[in-house]
């Protein structure tokens, strides 16, 4: 049988494999360990890792998930005059909006225009500042009470864009990228838990410039000192196994570090718009996730990077497989896998899409509806050691904690004196 025909005649199974496995639930059905094995399909062999140790998730409709209306202006006024660089990883010519809305999974480079509409995704494009949330660091155990190892507490994360503005002056391009080549910047600060963490901040600069690499510093106040960081940093946290700076939102590395391969178009089970916020801790798996939450069955792009060595030398992994939302453009989980091929770790994200982060917001309302990250879990399966981030955290008085393109972010929010003065 010619290869052609054989790939044609794989892909009609593969199609037919996850029709199957999609029509044995109905809304309302619960997925758990007794069952995970017919849901198996419609997960990522990390997040069945979690169902097996655990997790629950009952399904629900698929619902349609819009872009913001100055997003959908920007991707028709700009996407036609964006292209690949010649050796198809960066961009040329993009100026705001979605850079690709049109992916062919024949075009031997989608897998880098997908990773590209990820790295400018709909969901913030010009400023975002994440306010008083946590994380929690604990083993997934079914069989025994929660068994925290840290837990902590974060005043603020920032992010101003400088290029893909679409809503707040100046627009669509900050002026000063011109001079300064930085494509955007982030920033996480002040700590306040642990107490020996207090104070303690990161600011990030991510250049345009493929060859170039972030720049970096980190505020550690109990000695007073100014670190300033390297790339393995951000990739490994200084030899951590868990949430590192280029985990951010699943995915925060420089994508040129990476060679991407496109694996596919799955129907997948994804939570895009969970009920509970703030998140609920997961009592089923001694709090490694959140859960019971609302999941729906969702058109995914599934992605494989693979870290160039030459670029990223201290990369750990051998592989990431990412997920990505094909209609809301944002990663519904990862799977990371050592140099033996074994899978490492799993990220998930728990998102809401609605006008307003919570129901009783005064401040953070738009006339639409956006989407929020409202929680997040980077899982060691080989540990069972779980980071769980809370946005807002579950303590918090003030519930209001994003806010989205409302210029509350400025560039002196990312400077080493605004971090150092925030830490006092």
């Amino acid at each position: 049988m010619p290869y052609a025909v054989r790939f044609v005649c794989l892909l009609i199974a593969l199609v037919a494999l996850h029709s199957t496995a999609a029509a044995e639930f109905r809304s309302g059905d619960v997925i758990n360990r007794n069952n995970a094995e017919k849901a198996r399909e419609l997960l990522s062999p990390g997040v069945y890792w979690r169902v097996q140790h655990g997790m629950t998730l009952k399904v629900v409709p698929t619902e349609r998930i819009e872009w913001p209306p100055p997003y959908k202006v920007a991707t028709e006024r700009y996407s036609a005059q964006v292209r690949l660089s010649e050796d198809h990883r960066s961009l040329v010519s993009y100026v705001a909006g979605q850079p690709f809305p049109l992916v062919d999974a024949n075009d031997p480079f989608a897998a880098v225009k997908i990773m590209w509409n990820n790295s400018f995704r709909p969901m913030y494009t010009d400023d975002l500042d994440v306010r008083l949330f946590e994380g929690e660091t604990l083993y997934v155990d079914v069989n025994r009470p929660q068994r925290i190892v840290e837990n902590e507490e974060i005043g603020h994360y920032f992010v101003y864009n400088l290029v893909g503005r679409t809503e707040v002056e100046p627009l669509p391009t900050d002026p000063a990228f011109k001079t300064s080549g930085v494509m955007f910047m982030s920033a996480m600060y002040p700590f306040l838990a642990p107490a020996e963490a207090h104070g303690k901040g990161i600011i990030r600069y991510r250049y345009a410039k493929p060859d170039k690499g972030d720049n970096a510093w980190m505020w550690m106040p109990g000695d007073r000192r100014l670190r300033r960081l390297n790339e393995a940093f951000l990739g490994t946290a200084a030899g951590t196994d868990q949430f590192a700076p280029d985990d951010y939102e699943g995915f925060g590395a420089k994508n040129e570090n990476y060679d991407w391969r496109f694996l596919g178009e799955k129907t997948m089970l994804g939570a895009i718009d969970i009920e509970h916020v703030p998140a609920s801790t997961c009592p089923s798996d001694g709090g490694g996730s959140v859960c019971p939450e609302r999941w729906q069955l969702r058109r995914v792009f599934v992605v494989e990077g693979i870290p160039r060595r030459n670029r990223v030398p201290e990369e750990l992994t051998g592989r990431r497989v990412l997920y990505l939302d094909a209609e809301a453009w944002v990663l519904l989980y990862q799977d990371v896998y050592n140099r033996s091929g074994e899978l490492a770790k799993n990220f998930t994200n728990w998102l809401a899409y609605r006008d307003r982060p919570v129901p009783d917001a005064r401040v953070a309302i738009y006339p639409y509806k956006r989407l929020f990250e409202a929680a997040e879990a980077i899982t060691d399966v080989k540990a069972g050691l779980s980071e769980v981030y809370y946005r807002p955290s579950r303590q918090t008085q003030e519930k209001e904690t994003w806010y989205i393109n409302m210029g509350t972010v400025n560039k002196g929010t990312f400077t080493v004196q605004a971090m150092v003065k925030a830490a006092k």
